[in-house]
């Protein structure tokens, strides 16, 4: 491949001795230091995010000053270095560090998750497999779907009679229809063209599902699940601070999501609330 040559001013040698010949100016670009981009680059990113970072500590400190017990952020994280200074303390069984509680919300969003992912997905793809199937179960998850997270925990403690189980009873029935749609609507959605293909070559529905239906529909699995993983962390908060307990049974002592309102230098107001979760639980 033959390299463009730049094209060089022409000079006429017929000029009158003495005659001054103006050349066009030579743009000339400067390249940018790579250490310079780089800068610009790290700028570019981190800068905003910090811009927001100060708006909301502003905010935040202004309805501290003008809110009579609002802590600020300067106390909120004094307290919250105290509160993760020993978080595995033991005092008791009504007195325990932050990372007991955590561990005992995991527990519980994981046995809730882990009982919805073993139903949602494969009752996804049965309601998009079969037009039957998809009739009788619309209904109920148009039904179903949108109630509250605090209207099936009751439902759960009358059913189980124990704190622990209601929790993960109601974070694995609110967190079952994000998978559950996703899935089916995945299944609708794969091109017949597989489907007469899989047919062609008589291939078994259990080979199907494996070698066709499970990749076509992979992707709305995942945001399925990513949409309930994010629900079942709003239903805890929810269930925990309505029950109680680090998972025992009497449903007493300190939840994982509210053990920070009881154990930090909190102000009147959200020991009031503490107070009235306590007397709920």
């Amino acid at each position: 491949m033959k390299q463009a040559q730049r094209k060089q001013p022409v000079v006429s040698v017929d000029n009158a001795p003495g005659e001054v010949i103006i050349l066009p100016p030579v743009q000339v670009r400067r390249t940018t230091p790579a250490v310079t981009r780089w800068l610009r680059e790290l700028t570019q990113r981190l800068l905003p995010p910090l811009l927001g970072l100060g708006v909301l500590l502003l905010a935040w400190q202004l309805a501290a000053m003008h809110s009579k017990g609002f802590p600020t952020p300067l106390s909120t994280l004094d307290s919250a270095l105290t509160l993760f200074a020993d978080p595995f303390y033991q005092d008791g069984p009504n007195d325990m560090g932050i990372g007991w509680n955590v561990l005992a919300s995991l527990q519980r969003v994981a046995v809730g998750f882990g009982l919805a992912a073993l139903a949602g997905i494969p009752l996804g793809f049965l309601i998009g497999r079969s037009l039957f199937f998809a009739r009788m179960f619309n209904p109920l998850i148009a039904l179903l779907r949108p109630v509250s997270p605090l209207a099936w925990l009751p439902i759960g403690l009358l059913l189980f009679q124990k704190a622990e189980p209601a929790s993960s009873w109601t974070i694995f029935i609110c967190s079952i229809w994000p998978m559950v749609i996703n899935t089916a609507e995945g299944v609708r959605r794969i091109p017949q063209d597989y489907l007469n293909v899989a047919r062609v070559l008589q291939l078994s529905e259990w080979t199907v599902m494996r070698k066709i239906l499970f990749p076509a529909v992979l992707p709305a699995v995942l945001t399925g699940v990513r949409l309930s993983i994010g629900i079942a962390w709003l239903v805890i908060v929810a269930a925990e601070m309505l029950t109680g307990g680090l998972g025992s049974a009497s449903g007493s002592g300190t939840s994982g999501t509210t053990s920070m309102w009881k154990t930090s230098s909190s102000p009147s107001s959200l020991s009031a609330s503490s107070a009235c979760c306590w007397s709920r639980a």
